[in-house]
């Protein structure tokens, strides 16, 4: 595959995710309006730490919140749960896979959306693999 002009940018990476959280099934909608999607080049070298990843190349996403399973009623002060997704790591893989942008995006997306949900691996699979085009 040849790649040509200007790599897709953190609004056009943001503008994906929001569309792959768009696909998710209604189910799941209401219990993802409140997640916050942001783009970062790279996981800072705090979250590699603690995550014991050397290489930054290798995380493409990252959960960060109380997945619903463990939320309570009780629960107050917290932030909002954030999916952040690693723009370069991304666009590398994308480059390596010769596949669809949007459909790596839509990948990553989902499994981060998962931890949210307190899924399974499996239970991601089965999401991803049931969404619509």
């Amino acid at each position: 595959m040849r790649i040509t002009g200007e790599p897709p940018s953190a609004s056009d990476l943001e503008a994906m995710a929001m569309a792959a959280m768009a696909r998710l099934p209604d189910a799941f909608k209401p219990h993802v309006d409140g997640v916050v999607v942001q783009i970062a080049d790279f996981a800072d070298d705090e979250v590699l730490r603690e995550l014991g990843i050397e290489n930054p190349w290798e995380l493409t996403g990252l959960y960060h919140g109380r997945p619903l399973d463990q939320q309570s009623i009780w629960d107050s002060g917290d932030m909002p749960p954030v999916v952040t997704l690693f723009r370069l790591p991304l666009l590398a893989e994308w480059v390596e896979s010769g596949g669809r942008l949007d459909a790596l995006i839509f990948h990553v997306v989902v499994h981060e959306i998962g931890h949210h949900f307190g899924l399974s691996d499996d239970d991601m699979h089965a999401l991803e693999d049931g969404a619509p085009d």
